[in-house]
Parts: structure tokens; C-alpha cells; sequence
């Protein structure tokens, strides 16, 4: 429990759950920087994990953040994801607080069973009192559907209260499954952990990335709904209509994929026009791979939302994707990128061969500095605040 006796007297005391430090990836920052912002005006007791996948289900090499330099936030590590005696551990933990609110992060069915139990569990522990319980949700629904998906994430929903959206995809998927859902939607903020953006030129030469070529740049962990296909699809008729032709740099850490996208590769002659870096990128580095590239591209099959555009936005990259889930909500097609339909390689050249010889980049980038003002981390603590009753 983070207890600041500078608060004021209408200070929250909130209990949050979700991954962080040592975990990696974008929930495990996004917990930390919702902790951080909260805790400049409530008291925020941050329960993370101490085990997030048992790892015969993780599909990556390794589940800890590699960074030199992570970011933390003061954590009590109790929630093993498949050990229901840690669910009361955690439940008993944050019960002790006497919590106005819990809070917790959901992005898929895998951890109904513990954040349903928990807050069941708080609740039940807190009566009389009454502690409103929050989701934060970024999937309601996975991409990629497996049996008792449904049935899990009803569960969970069974003991909250309210809810916090970031885009009308996932709005849609709630309010389909819980027509009278207490919700607000709330935009992904950005993610302002990987410092400001740098030149161009100097961004390149860090990472000896040359310095004449266009660079397209594909970020995150790689799985099949991302679209990476459709991307290596597109590059040969985008390369056949610039001069110089670009160049692209895929960093993220296979999930699935690796060979048949090697296949690909040579099937279609771009084994010197791409790079794949199949590591998890440490937090130091984004900024730089970002800064060196000239857009972003994102040609996702199936989505909700990506915290990869709002890592674009801080940096302040234009973002080619496509029109699925919220992607097309947040990317504003002309002004800081270009939307095109899905699965379509050819729409998809187009937009990239558009964005260079129409020379949109400083345009986009300007109004890019603009748009990004709106997805602030005041505005999601906010919410948290509305829904807990502040």
C-alpha cells in the first residue's frame, strides 16, 4: 500500500491488479503507469504476479522484462495465475486496505478464474462494506477463439461492476454480452515509458540501420492475425514503385510463424529487403527503432485495439493499418496515417507507395503531436475515479 500523507481527505484507497515488474510486455506498463497516476492522488495498493503463464503455455522465450532500466512501481507479487491458494492470498491481502474500489486488468479468458475469485472473494471479505469492482479492459474476447472462452469471461464478469473500454470494438463485444453494463470508454493512452522521439538520422546510425532508405517498421510479438503475410505480400509492388526502394525492420518475438514467414521470404525474393529480429525489444531501445522508421504499418487480420499505435503516437510515427477493431478509431486515415481494408496486400502498397511520393510524413507528424494530447493518463484515472465513486 502506497500511504502519502500529503493526500487529501478524499483520497481513494485502491486496490489494482494486474502483471508488472518483473513481468514483461505492454499490460505489465500499462499496470505500472495507471499505478503511478492513481497514486498521485489516491492510495493505490498494486497486487501483481508471481507467475503469469506456467511455462509449457507461454509461447515466447522467456516471460521477465529484459530492460536495464525497468519501469516499477511498488508491488506485493501474489497471484500465481494457476494456483488457486495464491487467489486467496491476494483476496486477503487486499481486503486488509479496506479498498473504496478494486481495479483489475483483463485482456483474456486465461486469468477469469483468478481475478473472479479475487474480487469475489474481496468483496465477500469487505461486507458490509460495499467495494466496487473495476475492469480495465483491453479483450473481452480473444482474437483467437478456444473453447469455455465464453464461459470464463462471463464468470469474471459475474463479479464487476463496472467497466472501462478503450474502443468501440470492445464496447460492442460487452455490450452484446451485458446489454446493461455500467461502463466508460476511454481511449488507450499513450505509452509515454520510451522517452521522446529523436532525429531520424541519429536513431539510425545508434542501431546501424542505413540512413538513405525508406524503413517500414513492424513492432510487437508476431502471431497469425497480425497480418504479417499480408505486409511481405505487399512489399515487392511497393518496392518496385519507390526509388530508393524501403526497407523492413520486423522486431518482435515469434508467438507463432517463424518458419512459415521465412518461406515467404524467399518464396518472394525479399531476403535482402527485410529484417526480422525475433527478440523481445527491451523498454531503452523502442525509442530508438521507432524514431528510425519512417511509418509504422500495422496490417492486422483481426484486432480490438493495439497499444502499438499509442507507442507510435508518443514517438510520433505515422501508423499504416488496417480497418479492423479500434485501429481505424484512433488512426485518423489522411492525417496521421492511412486505413485500408484488411487481408488486401494490394490496398495495403498503395497506402505505403501514397505516403512516400506523397511526402505525408512531416504533415502526419504535426498532427500527430496534436492527437496524441487526448490519450493522457489523467483522463484514464480519471475514469477509474468516476466508476469508484470519488
Amino acid at each position: 500500500m502506497i500511504d502519502r500523507a500529503e493526500l487529501s481527505g478524499d483520497a481513494l484507497n485502491l486496490g489494482l491488479i494486474g502483471v508488472a515488474w518483473p513481468m514483461r510486455g505492454g499490460i505489465a506498463q500499462c499496470t505500472t503507469i495507471l499505478a503511478t497516476e492513481l497514486a498521485k492522488r489516491h492510495r493505490v495498493d498494486l497486487v501483481s504476479f508471481t507467475r503469469q503463464y506456467p511455462s509449457f503455455l507461454f509461447p515466447g522465450k522467456r516471460q521477465l522484462a529484459p530492460s536495464a532500466t525497468p519501469l516499477r512501481f511498488p508491488s506485493t507479487p501474489l497471484v500465481d495465475s494457476i494456483g488457486p491458494f495464491s487467489w486467496e492470498r491476494a483476496a486477503r491481502h487486499l481486503a486488509r486496505g479496506r479498498p473504496d474500489a478494486l481495479v483489475y486488468q483483463y485482456w483474456m479468458p486465461f486469468f477469469a478464474p483468478a481475478l473472479g475469485t479475487i474480487a469475489r472473494r474481496v468483496k465477500r471479505m469487505c461486507r458490509p462494506r460495499e467495494v466496487r469492482t473495476i475492469m480495465m479492459v483491453h479483450n473481452l474476447l480473444p482474437h483467437e477463439r478456444r473453447p469455455f472462452d465464453g464461459v470464463l469471461t462471463r464468470y469474471v464478469m459475474g463479479a464487476t461492476d463496472a467497466y472501462i473500454v478503450q474502443s468501440g470494438a470492445v464496447r460492442e463485444d460487452l455490450v452484446r454480452l451485458e446489454p446493461n453494463a455500467r461502463f466508460l470508454e476511454v481511449p488507450h493512452p499513450v505509452y509515454n515509458v520510451f522517452g521522446d522521439p529523436i532525429p531520424k538520422g541519429e536513431a539510425r546510425a545508434s542501431l546501424g540501420l542505413p540512413a538513405d532508405s525508406p524503413l517500414l517498421l513492424f513492432f510487437g510479438f508476431v502471431r497469425r492475425y497480425k497480418g504479417l503475410d499480408t505486409l511481405l505480400r505487399a512489399l515487392p509492388a511497393i518496392r518496385a514503385a519507390l526509388d530508393p526502394p524501403p526497407r523492413l525492420l520486423v522486431l518482435g518475438e515469434f508467438y507463432e510463424g517463424r518458419e512459415e514467414t521465412a518461406a515467404l521470404v524467399r518464396e518472394l525474393g525479399l531476403a535482402d529487403a527485410v529484417t526480422i529480429v525475433d527478440e523481445y525489444v527491451p523498454d531503452e531501445m523502442v525509442g530508438r527503432y521507432f524514431s528510425a522508421a519512417d511509418a509504422v504499418v500495422l496490417p492486422y487480420k483481426s484486432a480490438t485495439q493495439s497499444g502499438i499505435v499509442q507507442i507510435a503516437y508518443q514517438l510520433e510515427r505515422p501508423v499504416i493499418c488496417t480497418d479492423v477493431g479500434g485501429l481505424g478509431e484512433v488512426v485518423r486515415d489522411g492525417e496521421t496515417g492511412f486505413v485500408v481494408p484488411p487481408d488486401d496486400p494490394g490496398a495495403l502498397a498503395e497506402a505505403v507507395v501514397r505516403y512516400q511520393r506523397d511526402a505525408c510524413e512531416t504533415g502526419f507528424m504535426q498532427r500527430i503531436r496534436v492527437e496524441k494530447r487526448k490519450y493522457s493518463w489523467d483522463r484514464m484515472a480519471k475514469a477509474v475515479e468516476t466508476l469508484a465513486g470519488a
